[in-house]
């Protein structure tokens, strides 16, 4: 596997590791998935509606930043950094949400870890993006 986009590949003249962006691909693809399941179970008890809707939020955030870098032909720096910011900033959200429920709902507990790999993987691949 690459380990890194170099200016030629890398639209913008960036530079990216690609082992970070792997690495957050995946803990985004776990967090959209737990969050997608632990909406679907909260759907099913009383008083989650905010927990079930703030799971989805971030579900389908993940889904559109996995679809950014997945397309390097249109990457820009500012956006790719805005997108990342604002996982992290609807994860914390959304893990905070959870973890109050994780006593009572095992997804919950779930979804609020595959949150907090979520955003570290974001913040590891943030720190990687640079100028080439």
């Amino acid at each position: 596997m690459m380990k890194s986009m170099s200016m030629d590949s890398m639209p913008m003249g960036m530079a990216m590791d690609m082992e970070a962006m792997q690495d957050c691909l995946m803990a985004m693809n776990a967090c959209q998935m737990a969050c997608t399941m632990c909406a679907g179970q909260d759907m099913t008890m009383g008083g989650m509606e905010k927990c079930a809707a703030m799971c989805m939020d971030m579900a389908d955030l993940c889904g559109a930043a996995m679809g950014m870098m997945m397309r390097p032909a249109g990457y820009d720096t500012a956006a790719m950094n805005a997108m990342l910011t604002a996982c992290m900033a609807m994860g914390e959200a959304c893990m905070a949400e959870c973890e109050r429920h994780a006593s009572m709902a095992e997804c919950c507990r779930y979804c609020a870890m595959a949150c907090r790999d979520m955003m570290a993987k974001c913040e590891a691949m943030m720190a990687s993006m640079q100028p080439a």
